[in-house]
């Protein structure tokens, strides 16, 4: 049942710290339900799985990432970003919630949009962090072991800058997969130091080469592929008015050849303002987890909506962690985490 008004009343002023959370037997509230509409779920996550709220007090939380361990006794620990804030946290089961960067996403120096952070991240082979920074309209990579700051990767494309990359996804064969809406300028689509007019999804080569892959696309989000080698590339398209997902075949090139509607949007019922499909993720069975309309939609293989995860508030984005057995939920103001049965897929693996 839901528990939204009376936390959310409990909330008022409440930001979880990190040395709130730094107890390895910590009992966390919860959150939301899970709404069951095809027996299927029950396989994919526990009958009494509850949603956790793990830490709170964020302004937009986006693109969270788990980082594997390579400490015996450490499961790892996840990155999560808050865009209005510029800042990516850290979180962990043994210590809670730290600032791992601050001012990320936005280098400049006036003031810039409402959102000038860091947006999605995932780790490449080579295990560095692979960062959308919205202000300085950017891919950039971040070492995770050792020392160095941030580098730009690609920041324009045939000598136009980007809009404001949103999510980025790593190929196995070591590419890196990027869509490019403008929800990170100050005026969006309108705005002035805009330099190109598509809203494109791109794929950056390791030897640099960027290529535009999919042009058609009125406002890409999310993204994310199938199981395996990465046969197909999922992306998800947040339009208000015409939300879908999309699958698009990966040839061996690299490239995709022409996509076709996997799962329509469109006709779910609005749970609450401003609430579109965003961040997207397969599990190692290829069935889709997508935040949307009244939070993560999960969609079979064969495009059969077989739930949701409701927090009672807007999801963006959300990635699984320590064995691949649990799934983190960024979740506006809250962060959130499930269990589920099935295995999803960690990032950098």
């Amino acid at each position: 049942m839901y528990q939204r008004i009376a936390f959310k009343t409990l909330c008022l002023g409440w930001f979880l710290s990190g040395a709130a959370l730094a107890q390895t037997e910590q009992t966390y509230a919860t959150i939301g339900e899970v709404v069951r509409n095809d027996a299927k779920l029950n396989q994919l996550i526990p009958p009494d799985a509850k949603i956790e709220i793990i830490a709170a007090g964020f302004g937009h939380l986006e693109g969270p990432v788990w980082v594997k361990s390579r400490v015996a006794d450490s499961s790892g620990y996840l990155l999560v970003n808050d865009t209005k804030a510029q800042t990516t946290y850290k979180w962990s089961p043994q210590t809670g919630l730290s600032k791992y960067i601050e001012h990320t996403g936005y280098t400049g120096h006036l003031p810039y949009s409402e959102e000038p952070g860091s947006n999605g991240m995932t780790i490449d082979r080579q295990g560095r962090l692979i960062v959308c920074d919205h202000g300085d309209r950017r891919i950039a990579a971040l070492p995770l072991a050792g020392k160095g700051g941030k580098r730009t990767l690609t920041d324009a494309y045939q000598g136009k800058r980007y809009n404001s990359p949103n999510d980025v996804v790593a190929h196995p064969n070591g590419s890196l997969y990027f869509t490019d809406p403008p929800y990170g300028l100050p005026l969006k689509d309108k705005d002035p130091t805009r330099e190109t007019t598509v809203n494109g999804v791109y794929r950056l080569e390791p030897n640099g080469t960027v290529t535009l892959l999919i042009r058609d696309i009125t406002y890409p989000n999310g993204l994310s592929f199938s199981p395996g080698k990465g046969n197909l590339l999922y992306v998800v398209q947040s339009d208000s008015l015409n939300q879908k997902i999309m699958t698009y075949p990966v040839k061996d090139d690299g490239t995709v050849e022409k996509g076709r509607l996997f799962f329509d949007a469109s006709t779910l019922p609005k749970f609450r303002p401003k609430e579109v499909i965003d961040g997207i993720k397969v599990d190692s069975e290829g069935n889709c987890w997508v935040a949307g309309p009244g939070g993560v939609l999960v969609i079979s293989p064969a495009s059969k909506l077989l739930g949701r995860i409701d927090t009672g508030e807007v999801i963006s984005n959300l990635a699984w962690g320590d064995d691949g057995t649990t799934l983190y939920l960024a979740s506006s103001m809250f962060l959130c985490r499930i269990k589920t049965n099935v295995k999803g897929i960690l990032a950098g693996k």
